[in-house]
């Protein structure tokens, strides 16, 4: 299956700062705790964990496997409780959040175009309006040709293309992301992250995003957090030293290289009791 062509750079306004300064955090994680069964084999999955993420702002976390990535990410959606402690969204809509899985989510008994059209469905969105915007975003992200397609007849990476634009869609206040690219080949995922990185820079949604790829941590975030293994905590943080707007080329640089590093050694150090 070939690739659509990718959608035009988005050209990033010049009029407002980036990230919007403000003292109200869009999400706000306090003494946030996750354990899983009951004693005596309870697990201890997250926590306790202190998190702001401020308006427009886009926000990486990279662990090892199985420190409490995903677990945050799901709390963050309301797909699972804490334990103890509180993660609150500052918001202004009833549904202020869309999640988009490793798995893609999507369905595939409807069309690229429904499954795009499928939260604006859910909002009760006129017909009219919901195809529209259905239809910009299959055009922002390349899918124009495919609307009437079915999933089962794309690739890994237009699946993945749908439901980013089925997610942006609704316009949610929040976008959260659980290792989106994980599933796709290296190439693929390096396509997708610019394309990514472009969006994101033009609309400013604040996004919260889960990754094992420090690269991809680098690339796309305002601040990179790094967890410890078991339960996860937030052991450091790193403001990636490039200024919006910013492109893929910055993987090129010497600065992108030491930060890499810089990160590996933490993440290492965890990995191992892992």
């Amino acid at each position: 299956m070939p690739h659509p062509p990718r959608p035009p750079h988005q050209p990033y306004p010049p009029h407002r700062p980036y990230p919007p300064h403000s003292p109200h955090p869009k999400l706000k994680a306090h003494d946030l705790t996750r354990t899983f069964g009951r004693t005596p084999h309870a697990v201890h999955a997250l926590g306790p964990l202190e998190l702001t993420v401020a308006p427009g702002e886009f926000v990486c976390v990279v662990g090892p496997s199985g420190c409490g990535k995903s677990t945050l990410l799901r709390i963050a959606a309301g797909l699972l409780r804490p334990s103890t402690g509180t993660l609150e969204i500052r918001t202004s809509s009833r549904r202020p959040a869309a999640m988009i899985f490793q798995d893609y989510g999507i369905y595939d008994w409807k069309t690229v175009r429904a499954n795009v059209r499928f939260g604006l469905d859910i909002q009760r969105v006129p017909r009219r309006e919901a195809n529209a915007r259905a239809d910009d975003w299959l055009a922002r992200m390349g899918l124009s040709d495919f609307a009437d397609a079915y999933p089962a007849t794309l690739s890994g990476g237009m699946r993945q293309r749908v439901a980013i634009a089925r997610a942006l869609a609704v316009e949610p206040e929040l976008l959260l992301m659980d290792e989106p690219f994980a599933a796709l080949d290296a190439q693929l995922r390096t396509i997708l992250q610019d394309e990514l990185l472009d969006i994101t820079q033009s609309l400013r949604t604040t996004t919260l995003f889960i990754t094992h790829s420090l690269e991809e941590a680098i690339v796309l975030g305002d601040r990179v957090l790094v967890m410890s293994a078991r339960p996860g905590r937030i052991i450091a943080e790193h403001r990636p030293p490039f200024p919006r707007p910013r492109t893929g080329d910055i993987r090129a640089t010497p600065e992108f290289t030491a930060l890499r590093s810089e990160l590996w050694d933490l993440l290492r150090k965890e990995a191992v009791p892992a």
